[in-house]
């Protein structure tokens, strides 16, 4: 951990606390995103604030890195956060690319303090899709396939 993972962390825990116990707009989570030495992006929680159980710190700061970097992707991009991802959060890291998560509360953390609890989460997530407490049905999937083709096909598709 170097003085510039300290300052960033600070940073983020300093967004958490502002959102949380400030602001009262959601949970204790704050994010911060680093490039080449420079925060790119940041993010709190605002589940509360504005009703949308998305908008959590590590999303928000993504889609501001991204919106500054001009790209949906963030290559050799640093996230801290006040806490560790939880499963949108941290998947939405992988589609960004991001090259490191430093994170400083743990899960568990979360759940004796906060009542946060998302190993409900983990574990349908590691069930197969027809066990699933919510229900997830196929249908139409031809229809939807076609334009999956045409989409293949398409002469100025941005790759992912």
């Amino acid at each position: 951990m170097t003085e510039d993972d300290k300052k960033f962390m600070a940073r983020a825990i300093a967004l958490s606390e502002k959102t949380s116990i400030i602001d009262s707009a959601g949970g204790v989570f704050g994010t911060v995103i680093v490039r080449d030495g420079e925060i790119i992006g940041e993010g709190a929680n605002r589940v509360v604030a504005e009703n949308d159980p998305t908008w959590h710190g590590e999303i928000e700061a993504i889609r501001n890195a991204c919106k500054k970097a001009g790209s949906f992707k963030l290559p050799n991009a640093v996230l801290y956060t006040s806490a560790e991802p939880c499963p949108m959060c941290m998947a939405a890291a992988y589609w960004a690319g991001i090259e490191r998560v430093f994170y400083a509360s743990t899960n568990e953390d979360a759940l004796e303090y906060g009542d946060f609890d998302d190993s409900k989460i983990y574990g349908e997530l590691r069930k197969p899709i027809s066990e699933r407490s919510i229900k997830c049905v196929q249908i139409m999937q031809p229809e939807a396939v076609e334009v999956w083709k045409k989409y293949k096909n398409k002469a100025d598709r941005v790759p992912y």
